[in-house]
């Protein structure tokens, strides 16, 4: 079992940046490959981003490409999310994820690849 816990949410003017931080408990996450998901009100949760447990693999959705970054410390047993150039489409409740793979390269895609969720914080651009 793998407990995450997100921070860093807030409210920020468009074009502003923000770090989300996913801190783990109970397990390393050194064995979990590791993603970002939201859900904007109304709407599904999407995939934003993924990376798999060795870190060499990242992939982003469109709408965020070139402007958010995953990151890892595992000796921290964190994953980061850094959002730039931040939209107001951009605002929602942001979600980290876990699922433990022996696939040291593999990056998920969907919510139901995913066993452990965070309990979200909220990131809200204004225009």
């Amino acid at each position: 079992q793998v407990q995450l816990v997100e921070s860093g949410g807030g409210l920020v003017q468009a074009g502003g940046s923000l770090r989300l931080s996913c801190a783990a408990s109970g397990r390393t996450v050194s064995a979990y490959a590791m993603g970002w998901f939201r859900q904007a009100p109304g709407k599904e949760r999407e995939f934003v981003g993924g990376m798999s447990w060795s870190g060499g693999s990242t992939d982003y959705a469109d709408s965020v490409k070139g402007r958010f970054t995953i990151s890892r410390d595992n000796a921290r047993n964190t994953v980061y999310l850094q959002m730039n150039n931040l939209k107001p489409e951009d605002t929602a409740v942001y979600y980290c994820a876990a699922e433990h793979t022996y696939s040291r390269h593999s990056i998920y895609y969907t919510n139901r690849d995913y066993d452990y969720w965070g309990q979200g914080t909220q990131v809200t651009v204004s225009s």
